[in-house]
């Protein structure tokens, strides 16, 4: 009876054994798929801001954020802030466009003269004083006039920041003539029209160049937005920031955030579906609140470092209002080398912005 039991005893003991390793295999292999599935899709997102800034936590890490957790963890973004993979700011497109990197987030104007159509959003007295209408246009306008400006790339979303203020290291500006022969940055040829057109001298460089260029008065003052004046420090290397009227702004700058052409070509339909759900016009006019809300936060902490803030009165910013709409004209005149109707174009822009102000 014993040797039964013993025997027994075996046999249920090498089922067990069994049982257990084909368990553990099993719960492995589960693992494994899984693992294999979380880094079925990865992508590389380079871009020129740095890991703090106002940009990346507000904005592209939400976005990244929203892809991932809708993919069940099939799609892993990694962004690389602050040109970390190399080269320079106005590589990007390019770097885009070649497959260096899958995504990239940039200005077009980095790349003057590359994406023209689009820049009439940029515009003087198109763009005034709030991105979210402008973003929605934007998105209405892009499959019709503005996709041809994106070849190569499959556009995620647009976006326009919150529009050039004037910053200056120590003179106050409340006319044209007092911006006569001084050195202002700028990232765009638009925006380098609107200093030349108001007397002053056009620098172009790239935004993370600006500190040290202020500092040691390399220029004088930029087009730039208050969002930005916390993630450069802004407060510490200018005395005074001014605006027009009503917030009135000197034009505006194109943002722009896509993915290499072939790389979003060859996923699946599923897979294309979860970032377009996370870049539809909802999210084009969240990015112009949020901007909006980011203007506050900038200027305060100027205020608060002791630094001069002016909005013009509206007589003064009428000013420059009226020597701006030059600018408009230089573009369409610069577009139509490319067989574009910068007329028609302006007209459109102009229409759609405002349907959208009318529904905020």
């Amino acid at each position: 009876m014993r040797n039964k039991t013993i025997t027994i005893s075996k046999f249920l003991g090498f089922w067990l054994k069994l049982f257990v390793k084909y368990f553990i295999v099993v719960c492995c292999g589960i693992l494994i798929s899984k693992s294999v599935l979380a880094e079925e899709y990865k992508f590389k997102f380079h871009h020129f801001l740095g890991a703090n800034s106002f940009w990346q936590t507000e904005i592209l890490q939400p976005w990244v954020d929203n892809i991932e957790k809708n993919s069940n963890g099939r799609i892993s973004i990694e962004i690389f802030p602050s040109m970390t993979l190399g080269g320079r700011p106005p590589e990007l497109v390019q770097q885009a466009r070649d497959g260096v990197v899958d995504i990239i987030w940039t200005v077009n104007g980095y790349t003057p003269g590359m994406f023209p159509r689009s820049e009439v959003f940029e515009l003087p007295t198109v763009f005034t004083n709030d991105p979210e209408p402008v973003n929605l246009a934007l998105f209405d306008l892009f499959e019709a006039d503005l996709k041809p400006d994106y070849a190569g790339l499959q556009v995620m979303f647009l976006s326009v920041h919150a529009g050039n203020a004037i910053h200056m290291r120590n003179k106050a500006i409340r006319s044209p003539t007092d911006l006569a022969g001084k050195k202002i940055r700028t990232p765009s040829r638009t925006g380098a029209w609107s200093i030349e057109a108001l007397g002053g001298i056009p620098i172009a460089m790239p935004v993370p160049d600006l500190p040290q260029s202020l500092q040691k008065g390399v220029v004088d003052g930029a087009f730039v937005p208050w969002e930005i004046i916390p993630a450069l420090q802004l407060q510490h290397q200018t005395q005074f920031q001014i605006e027009g009227f009503n917030n009135e702004r000197i034009g505006s700058l194109l943002f722009q955030t896509s993915m290499n052409k072939t790389r979003w070509e060859n996923l699946p339909a599923e897979i294309q579906k979860i970032f377009k759900d996370a870049s539809g016009p909802d999210w084009w006019a969240e990015i112009g609140q949020k901007l909006k809300k980011g203007e506050d936060q900038g200027i305060q902490i100027a205020i608060n470092a002791g630094n001069t803030y002016i909005e013009l009165t509206e007589e003064e910013t009428v000013q420059f209002t009226n020597i701006l709409s030059s600018v408009v004209e230089r573009w369409i005149n610069s577009v139509a080398d490319k067989n574009i109707d910068g007329n028609a174009l302006v007209d459109k822009a102009r229409k759609a912005i405002a349907s959208h102000y009318r529904n905020k």
